[in-house]
């Protein structure tokens, strides 16, 4: 995938249950925000999948909040996916 560039607030998920919520917006720095109910658990290995995933999208500047609620990693790595792309050009 070609490099992103984050140009507007965009959102993808919802915050009901085995779901996360990913709010990204344009910022001069990467910022990961993460609210979990189990973030004692796995809040690290949740920003770590995010993480992959805007490397992966090649994206290096975005504010990234998330709102989790149990959501697995794929679902995870597609709502940031999807946050991304409707946050890029």
């Amino acid at each position: 995938m070609a490099k992103r560039e984050i140009n507007k607030p965009a959102r993808a998920g919802s915050a009901e249950s085995n779901d996360i919520l990913v709010i990204i917006s344009p910022s001069d720095e990467l910022k990961i925000d993460v609210s979990s109910e189990v973030s004692l658990q796995y809040g690290s290995e949740i920003k770590r999948v995010i993480e992959e995933k805007l490397a992966e999208m090649e994206v290096e500047n975005a504010q990234v909040k998330v709102e989790d609620k149990g959501a697995l990693d794929f679902t995870i790595r597609a709502r940031v996916e999807s946050a991304v792309l409707r946050g890029s050009k």
